[in-house]
């Protein structure tokens, strides 16, 4: 009987521009290996540097998006210094999401199951997020007596407001797609059988916009709530001097003056 390779962790394809990250681990609903963590975080620096790579998918195999670090497979600690912990976090979770948050190209997640922990802070770095009905999200730090990592603390008051962080952070409850849609979490919830094709619509609408545009409004976005009202317009001012000398801009400004749609090829 012939032996079956084994499967990619992370499979990976690239498709009408778009690139599909798929993490591949369903036994373990998705955890993260730090190998793992670091080939994802690979895997996004160089669909951002792809010039024809102009959107990513981000989605899980089987039940689970992502079920966040995977706490199983390490060995025993040993004596732990000062400083390892927070040395671990910056270089492991925090780089993760911040590949996500600094990719310059739209990432979408699509959320087909449970995302926990790390799993639902790397949904929720994404610029779009759809998630199937089925799905749910945990903040499951406070169930085994952490404090949250993973830029948890950042990303939740910027999305929701601090009372809500706190409520999901200080209880640890599932919250439904349906609920974190209602809270802001979410753009949009869709049957479990329809997510591949909206995330597909969604994916190939983007990897079909001026793509230098795209990275620089993410970044004033992401950017505006650390940034006083001078600094945010004048980010504003810089990104659209730099945009206008891109082909696509000058494309956008002749499409209307003809009256025609525009044709975009993200250079």
């Amino acid at each position: 009987m012939p032996v079956r390779p084994p499967q990619p962790w992370i499979r990976t394809t690239t498709d009408r521009h778009v690139t599909h990250l798929t993490l591949n681990r369903p036994e373990t609903l998705n955890a993260l290996t730090p190998d793992q963590r670091d080939e994802l975080i690979g895997l996004l620096a160089e669909a951002s540097a792809d010039p024809d790579v102009r959107a990513v998918v981000l989605t899980g195999t089987g039940r689970g998006f992502c079920a966040g670090a995977d706490l199983r497979g390490g060995s025993a600690p040993g004596e732990r210094i000062a400083g390892d912990v927070a040395r671990t976090l910056r270089l492991g979770a925090q780089r993760l999401i911040s590949a996500v948050l600094d990719c310059e190209k739209p990432v979408v997640a699509a959320v087909n199951g449970t995302a926990a922990g790390l799993g639902a802070h790397l949904a929720f770095a994404c610029d779009l997020v759809l998630a199937a009905e089925s799905a749910r999200f945990i903040e499951v730090f406070v169930r085994r007596g952490l404090v949250p990592d993973a830029g948890g603390a950042y990303l939740l008051p910027r999305l929701i407001g601090p009372q809500r962080a706190k409520e999901l952070m200080f209880f640890g409850d599932a919250l439904t797609a349906t609920d974190a849609e209602r809270l802001g979490l979410v753009n949009r919830v869709v049957p479990d059988e329809e997510l591949t094709k909206t995330t597909q619509a969604w994916a190939e609408r983007l990897a079909t916009g001026p793509t230098r545009a795209l990275a620089l409004t993410k970044q004033l976005v992401n950017t505006s709530l650390d940034t006083d009202r001078a600094t945010a317009f004048a980010a504003e001012a810089a990104a659209q001097e730099i945009n206008m000398t891109t082909a696509d801009a000058r494309e956008g400004v002749s499409s209307f003056v003809e009256r025609r749609t525009p044709k975009f090829r993200g250079r």
